[in-house]
């Protein structure tokens, strides 16, 4: 059960560093791996990946050395139960609102009793070789993230986190700065205040708090605060910029060579 051990790491009060890919390429998800991260991010919220690149995208991951995550495109029982099936070890789920959105976001990647994902033979058991223990510790052992990128998630967080089986929040700071009517001002007072109430929220119910640093300034720097303010599970980057970033810095260093 591959998310056991950042959930462990985790609960010793060691941070986990990932980053996030979104470019859907097994290529590009080894050279992620193979870079060191514990874990790395299949996103399909805004990107066009589908669940068929999905499976190979987490099979390049896993065989690198990482930990593979999918942040899944909604709150939706098929495609949480399609990447769970092809193993992907947790989801972040996005735009959670109300207890009753959590309350789906569980009962949809949780085995009964605690929810309704479907049993069936598939990757995630080793095509049924593994499948007493999978089904035994899937309950405990996979990684559910809710995200918190809406003023109403904010409102309800108390709620929200009352729902047995969530690990954690991850906050979406630019969506929800589009709800509170500041958009893309991630450094705003109320942005931050709003940021704060769900750190305070999550702690205090001994979850797991996320953030990702997009476009780092300094990495160490901001991982070092990110910590000492009470975040474990951290997430560097983005493949688009890793290789955005690096082609056009190399450009301008030769933009006026003649």
């Amino acid at each position: 059960m591959l998310a056991r051990k950042i959930k462990d790491k985790m609960k010793r009060g060691e941070p986990s560093i990932g980053t996030w890919m979104s470019m859907a390429h097994p290529s590009i998800a080894e050279i992620l791996s193979m870079a060191g991260y514990d874990w790395v991010v299949v996103e399909t919220e805004h990107t066009g990946i589908d669940v068929s690149e999905v499976l190979r995208l987490l099979i390049a991951i896993e065989q690198r050395g990482s930990i593979p995550l999918v942040r899944l495109a909604w709150n939706d029982p098929i495609q949480a139960k399609a990447v769970l099936d092809s193993g992907a070890a947790g989801v972040l789920v996005p735009m959670i609102n109300t207890r009753e959105e959590a309350e789906l976001a569980v009962k949809m990647t949780k085995y009964p009793p605690l929810g309704y994902r479907g049993v069936g033979l598939a990757r995630a058991q080793g095509y049924g070789e593994n499948f007493n223990e999978y089904v035994e510790h899937a309950n405990d052992d996979t990684l559910l993230m809710v995200q918190i990128e809406h003023k109403d998630a904010v409102a309800n967080i108390d709620e929200i986190l009352s729902v047995p089986g969530i690990d954690g929040t991850f906050i979406g700071p630019y969506d929800l700065s589009m709800s509170m009517g500041i958009p893309g001002q991630i450094t705003h007072p109320d942005l931050l205040k709003a940021k704060r109430k769900v750190l305070d929220a999550t702690l205090a119910k001994g979850l797991i708090a996320g953030v990702h640093f997009v476009q780092p300034r300094t990495a160490l720097e901001d991982c070092q605060k990110a910590v000492q303010e009470g975040y474990l599970f951290i997430a560097l980057g983005t493949d688009i910029l890793f290789l955005g970033d690096s082609a056009r810095a190399l450009q301008k260093q030769t933009s006026g060579f003649k």
